[in-house]
């Protein structure tokens, strides 16, 4: 699993206890997080125990079955036992695995309170919830446990952050006057309205965009751009460039090396808040935004994008793309992401107002391009032409970032675009 994955779920196996698998069989699947993955065999053998079923969370670094290695030789068979010797071993002595990554808190400030005189022992699990959530140390430590001598519990968390008050009562705030406010009461019909279960990447989608909600205050700026340069020469190219690469080119690319050249300029938008603390990413990670068959959402992510040729870019688009579609996204493919772009144009929007992907401070919409009537300067003068025009609207946390660094990155991405070379070799 991705370094950032704490635990997975359970889906199914496919295969049973007696059953001889080969090395790199599939035998179950899992989920985690947004992702759903297979799970290949590591040898030849024998499954003799299975030791989690279906729908059960297991925590990474647990062992989840047992397979009887075929003894081919005495070093073979030696070293499959060596290998769940030290699995069992770390079992017995767990220690935490904190990312540097964290939200809210710095990961040394979670080791000292692991180590530390205080209430109990805190799992790397509830480590890891707590600095997605970001929640501090302070907020851990008013969490009752439900644990054997009151250890915090998963459940103790997800019950906290389910009641969680903002603001949060270890940042002081102004006191206001306690809301009187109650929601109104949601009518259903008997017969002819209908209730749906949200599933379990909805449940999570909705969860992170009320947390970003809560976290980041949000401004929208937005500018209009004329690509109508990029429009007619995909339009002469695409062609010639699939049947040379064997690639589709799309616009999205095009956009992935414009936003990782403007982030180039200015890298204070491809930051992170940790506190009070500014966490600056030396990598340029673009993630995209990508509806799901199902109306769901994901966001897999184009790494070191700044890295990369406009053939480079839409080779990883493109397989991006249709494993999303084909729900074969690996956990490390959508994870990492520094700057998030969302094309809202795809559905026929004119512009959008997003919310940022947090951990990051700012996430661009893409309009749809629309041919429109424009005033063109020539060397004649003034002239009405008809332009491919598409609006880009940025959505930013105002804690870290001002309408000066906003704007000029926003400006800086149209004028990429706008800037595109016509006689561009593919």
């Amino acid at each position: 699993m991705g370094e950032s994955i704490s635990e997975a779920t359970i889906l199914n196996w496919l295969k049973n206890v007696g059953d001889t698998v080969e090395e790199d069989e599939t035998i179950l699947e899992v989920a985690t997080d947004k992702v759903d993955s297979e799970v290949p065999s590591p040898c030849h053998g024998v499954i003799t125990e299975i030791r989690y079923q279906p729908n059960e969370v297991v925590k990474i670094g647990q062992v989840i079955a047992v397979i009887n290695a075929d003894a081919v030789s005495g070093s073979s068979h030696q070293k499959s036992e060596e290998t769940e010797t030290t699995i069992e071993r770390s079992q017995k002595k767990p220690e935490p695995s904190v990312q540097i990554e964290s939200r809210g808190t710095s990961s040394s400030d979670f080791k000292n309170l692991n180590l530390g005189e205080n209430d109990g022992f805190l799992s790397p699990l509830i480590i890891s919830i707590a600095q997605k959530e970001n929640i501090t140390i302070e907020e851990l430590q008013s969490i009752a446990g439900t644990g054997v001598e009151g250890r915090i519990r998963k459940s103790d968390v997800m019950k906290y952050l389910k009641n969680r008050k903002y603001p949060l009562p270890s940042r002081p705030q102004p006191q206001s006057p306690k809301s009187t406010y109650n929601a109104p009461p949601i009518s259903f019909i008997e017969g002819k309205d209908r209730i749906v279960e949200m599933d379990r990447m909805r449940k999570m989608i909705a969860d992170h965009m009320v947390y970003s909600k809560h976290t980041s205050p949000h401004v929208t700026s937005y500018i209009e751009v004329d690509v109508t340069n990029i429009v007619n020469w995909r339009n002469e190219v695409k062609v010639k460039f699939q049947e040379k690469h064997g690639e589709k080119l799309t616009f999205t690319p095009i956009f992935v090396e414009a936003v990782a050249k403007a982030i180039q300029e200015y890298p204070m938008i491809n930051v992170s808040v940790d506190d009070k603390k500014i966490v600056v990413h030396n990598d340029i990670n673009v993630g995209m935004a990508t509806a799901l068959p199902n109306g769901n959402l994901i966001v897999p992510v184009v790494k070191n994008a700044d890295e990369k040729n406009l053939l480079g870019l839409a080779k990883r688009v493109n397989h991006l793309a249709n494993s999303a579609r084909n729900n074969a996204l690996k956990p490390d493919e959508i994870q990492g992401s520094t700057f998030t772009i969302s094309n809202v144009g795809t559905f026929g929007s004119l512009m959008g107002t997003p919310i940022i992907n947090q951990p990051e401070v700012a996430i661009l919409a893409l309009g749809i391009i629309k041919k429109r009537p424009e005033v063109i300067t020539t060397e004649t003068g003034d002239e009405i032409a008809i332009r491919s025009m598409m609006y880009l609207s940025l959505s930013f946390d105002h804690r870290v970032v001002d309408g000066f660094l906003g704007g000029s990155f926003l400006r800086k991405v149209g004028d990429e675009l706008e800037a595109f070379d016509i006689n561009r070799e593919i």
